[in-house]
């Protein structure tokens, strides 16, 4: 047996077998052959015990038939005597093999001295132990690391079998069943409770051993007895040990097991039902039948997501998460327990698994044992996650655990390594929250207020000395600790003084520039201080706000207005013109830089689109060099002359054709003056390209007589596949649509807007209302049909572009932040009229947000709450919307061409020349026209006027301007 194995290692050395010593051998080779001898004992020890493990143990627990005989354990000590008495070559495999052993033990107890927390070395530490038979530190390694980590099905199932190996006595059993309680707390598995059953079974002839027995076996079926996979075995085990025990209650035990069990949803119901109609002598009854069926209808519910676990490959968690959805919303706790504890077994490291089944448990269940178990275990598997520890502390103290528990879980959460500098401001936070809640605030001195007071100063200086040193950062950039330790003092202490103290430490640490880190200091001052204070806080203010100057100024001078004398008043005057004009001059600096900046780009960016035309040309031209020179130089010259001719028809042209004719002359006529050769293919070519460039679309006509009746829509998306069919069933709800007419481009894609027509002009009235409506993700604009020639002053854009202090503007939003999401986070600070992310063409989000609020004042409280908040690791930026001025679209006076005559709509398109758009006159030549200057604010000049300006700057057409750039 194994255990004699370890028994007779236990024993004091026997005396070799060798021969005597010859004469003359020293003391010193005695004492290494010692050794020798000792390591080989060891080594044949280790590998009797990892024989002894790996023998499968029987449902019953009985000595014999553990398949180790005593004959077995003499044979093994046998081969060691042998060893130790005739050393030979596996002595020096045995020894070489042992000091790398020794060495490699050595490095990892040294490396877990450094780091107690890593998880591998714990495990590699444990296997170096083990193969070397050091029993006693083996086990030592197996406690230390089952104190730091929950240990896996695999490790406890080693553990025990060794254990088990070596138990001799009653005080082994009753180790080992210590051993037991503390692995089925670790996690729920079914195997673990199945070994323990089968051991207990063992020790059934000591006192209460039958009672020990049941109880584990009960306890195993409360805790696994719904596993549909694994359930199966703990019930038959439980029913074979009833059905060995002679005594007169046994038949009636043996039937509650069959009906229990034949009432919950396992695998192989059937056979079960097979053996309890072949074992039991009476008719089954009736209710039986009714719940054996019942079961098996449930079965079938259960065994896609069985059979999907069985599928899927481990961790499984998708297919966990499913089948915890489905049993929620079944809602049975107990299997609802067990598929989290099944999920958990494979995938212990998500926190978001933990933190899901903690909150079912808090909301829930509420029982304190079960609730405080989960969380303890939650914080040992992830003890790197501070939401968990958290939750841990709110569930001690919801569960009236004593204070000094919750202070020594507190100080290990502190010193189990987090990844960010805001944890451990969120985890000093929570422990602090929870100190204030012990105070009785009546009282105007008691201990637990010292001990909150001490917590804030040994948190600022854990903050700044370990937590600031080690991630260069301290975490809490707004001192929300010492914001909150000042409003606690100000409001529940009465103690101004200390508040102002700790305000003042807050602004020195780079928080003075911000406006809403003065307003909050303003208004403690206001509830808890004086006025005299306030004048002084918002006077430091205005000084050094840079963010929002105007804000402050607002709030200084409005608390003038209502309570300070004229002197005050003329003070504050003063001084927030003089700051305002100074903060205005900055911003000039700052705007002229950034568009010298831009300037710079756009310069350097023209430099490039030239260099690019200029090496594409040359490349051309070195293809085409194949014919003759000369020949080429006269064709260049004809249709350059050609051009000239030809340049007054081809604008009436422009003018009179479709848009892509003159898409595709424009672009001719610029490939001609860039240089680029023109392939002259004749018209029939021409006119294939352009038909394979275009669909045959029919050219939308707007009758103007039917505006009363027409609604033009824009903003619609690109992708619109249908527009007529996408659209049709929004307008119909409004009245009878008569035609939908949507525009497509030259290749056929739709522009993204149409014109609604409707029978009745109540209708298209109505439809007006449907204004930015959401179609797939994208604000529709749904305008009256307006003929902007008879109406030049109608603008279909109705957002208001002037600053608007009820109204925020959000940037920094994380992409899959959704409008309902937003809106819960704003709606902590008021009352949210309305609210609009901003989307691209496409109508994906651009991470942008605009909120209005109800009034003024619930938009500044938006402002001071929730810029800077976090939102799925996204840090956002909210101030008060005030969009930028929009450039001044020209008149039709100011897009005169040089000639003299209007350009066509189709250069510059719907609104004027776009910013991205470059003129083709280089710098050198470009003149400011004062032309366009007066006649915007002011009448036309005359003729007279002009030709001054004329012979500083002569009008060039195209071929004035071509033969400009050929000139070489």
């Amino acid at each position: 047996m194994a255990t004699a194995a370890a028994t007779s290692a236990s024993e004091p050395e026997a005396e070799p077998e060798a021969g005597p010593k010859a004469e003359g051998e020293e003391e010193e080779e005695e004492e290494e052959e010692e050794a020798k001898a000792a390591r080989t004992r060891r080594k044949v020890l280790s590998r009797a015990m990892a024989a002894a493990t790996c023998k499968s143990i029987g449902p019953e627990w009985d000595r014999q038939e553990e398949g180790v005989s005593e004959s077995d354990g003499d044979d093994e000590y046998a081969m060691a005597s042998s060893a130790e008495s005739s050393p030979g070559e596996y002595e020096w495999e045995y020894d070489e093999e042992e000091e790398k052993n020794q060495l490699e033990i050595e490095r990892l107890e040294e490396q877990l001295s450094i780091n107690v927390y890593d998880y591998n070395c714990h495990v590699d530490l444990i296997r170096l132990l083990r193969l070397e038979g050091e029993l006693s530190r083996v086990r030592m390694a197996r406690q230390k690391m089952s104190e730091i980590f929950p240990l896996t099905e695999e490790l406890w199932l080693e553990w025990l079998h060794d254990e088990i190996n070596m138990a001799l006595d009653g005080l082994d059993r009753e180790h080992v069943y210590d051993l037991f309680e503390k692995a089925v707390k670790d996690y729920i598995c079914p195997n673990i409770w199945l070994e323990y059953g089968q051991y207990s079974v063992g020790g059934i002839g000591q006192k209460g051993g039958l009672e020990k027995v049941r109880s584990v076996f009960e306890r195993a079926l409360s805790s696994v007895g719904l596993h549909v996979t694994k359930g199966l075995a703990v019930w038959e085990a439980y029913r074979e040990f009833e059905n060995a025990i002679v005594e007169a209650a046994r038949l009636e035990k043996v039937h509650s097991l069959f009906r229990r069990q034949l009432a919950i949803p396992l695998y192989d119901m059937e056979a079960t039902f097979a053996e309890y109609e072949e074992w039991s002598e009476d008719p089954i009854p009736e209710s039986v039948i009714q719940s054996y069926r019942k079961a098996l209808q449930q079965l079938e519910k259960y065994k896609p997501y069985e059979e999907a676990l069985l599928q899927a490959e481990a961790p499984r968690l998708a297919e966990y998460q499913a089948y915890i959805d489905f049993e929620m919303k079944i809602g049975d706790p107990a299997r609802i327990q067990l598929i989290f504890e099944r999920a958990l077994v494979e995938n212990c490291l998500v926190p978001d698994l933990w933190i899901r089944y903690s909150q079912y448990l808090d909301r829930q269940l509420k029982v304190k044992d079960l609730v405080l178990s989960v969380h303890s275990r939650a914080v040992r598997n992830c003890p790197w996650t501070v939401a968990l520890w958290t939750r841990y502390l709110l569930a001690m103290e919801r569960h009236g655990v004593d204070h000094q528990v919750i202070s020594v879980t507190f100080e290990k959460a502190l010193n189990a390594g987090f990844i960010q500098a805001t944890d451990y401001v969120e985890i000093w936070q929570a422990y602090l929250d929870y100190l204030r809640r012990r105070v009785d605030f009546k009282q105007d001195s008691s201990k637990e207020l010292e001990e909150l007071r001490s917590t804030f100063s040994r948190a600022l200086e854990h903050l700044q000395q370990e937590v600031e040193e080690r991630f260069n950062e301290s975490g809490d950039p707004s001192c929300m600790i010492m914001q909150n330790w000042a409003r606690i003092e100000a409001r529940l202490c009465n103690n101004m003084q200390k508040a102002r103290e700790l305000w003042d430490s807050i602004m020195t640490k780079g928080n003075a520039k911000y406006a809403n880190m003065w307003l909050e200091y303003y208004n403690l001052e206001r509830a808890h201080g004086d006025t005299q204070h306030c004048r002084k806080a918002l006077h430091r203010a205005v000084q050094c706000t840079s963010d929002y100057p105007e804000h402050v100024c607002d709030v200084l001078l409005t608390m003038e207005r209502t309570e300070g004398t004229l002197e005050d008043w003329d003070i504050a005057v003063q001084k927030t013109e003089t700051r305002l004009a100074r903060v205005n001059e900055q911003r000039m600096k700052a705007a002229e830089k950034e568009a010298a900046l831009a300037q710079q780009e756009e310069e350097k960016a023209e430099q490039r689109k030239k260099a690019r035309a200029e090496k594409k040309a040359l490349k051309k031209k070195k293809k085409t060099r194949g014919g003759d020179k000369r020949h080429a130089e006269e064709d260049d010259e004809k249709e350059w002359g050609d051009e000239e001719e030809e340049q007054p028809a081809k604008r009436r042209k422009v003018e009179n054709s479709t848009p892509l004719t003159s898409t595709v002359q424009d672009g001719a006529r610029e490939a001609e003056v860039a240089g680029t050769p023109v392939d002259a293919d004749p018209p029939s070519k021409q006119k294939e390209k352009a038909a394979s460039l275009k669909r045959d679309i029919p050219k939308v006509l707007h009758d103007s007589s039917k505006d009363s009746v027409t609604v033009f829509v824009s903003n619609l998306p690109y992708s619109l596949a249908e527009p007529d069919e996408k659209l049709r069933p929004l307008f119909e709800a409004c009245g009878e649509v008569a035609e939908i007419r949507p525009i497509f481009s030259n290749r056929g894609d739709f522009r993204g807007y149409c014109y609604v027509e409707f029978k009745e002009e109540k209708a298209a009235l109505q439809a007006l209302e449907l204004d930015r409506k959401s179609v797939e993700g994208r604000p529709m604009f749904v305008s009256p049909c307006v003929d902007k020639s008879k109406n030049p002053n109608f603008k279909v854009f109705r957002y208001s572009t002037a600053l608007e202090k009820h109204k925020l503007f959000i940037s920094g939003l994380p992409f899959s932040c959704t409008k309902e999401e937003l809106e819960d986070i704003c709606k902590a600070h008021g009352t949210v009229k309305d609210l609009r992310l901003v989307t691209n063409r496409a109508g994906k989000p651009k991470g942008l947000a605009y909120v209005e609020y109800e009034n003024e004042s619930q938009a500044s409280q938006a402002v001071l709450k929730m810029d800077g908040m976090t939102i799925r690791e996204n840090v956002i930026k909210v101030a008060i919307s005030n969009p930028p001025q929009r450039k001044v679209p020209e008149k039709p006076e100011a897009r005169k061409a040089p000639g003299g005559s209007l350009v066509p709509r189709q250069i510059y398109g719907a609104r004027g020349k776009g910013r991205t758009q470059l003129s083709l006159l280089p710098r050198a030549l470009q003149r400011p026209s004062a032309a366009a200057s007066q006649a915007e604010n002011g009448p036309g000049p005359r003729p007279a006027a002009a030709t001054s300006e004329a012979t500083e700057a002569p009008k060039m057409s195209n071929a004035d301007f071509a033969k400009l750039l050929l000139r070489k």
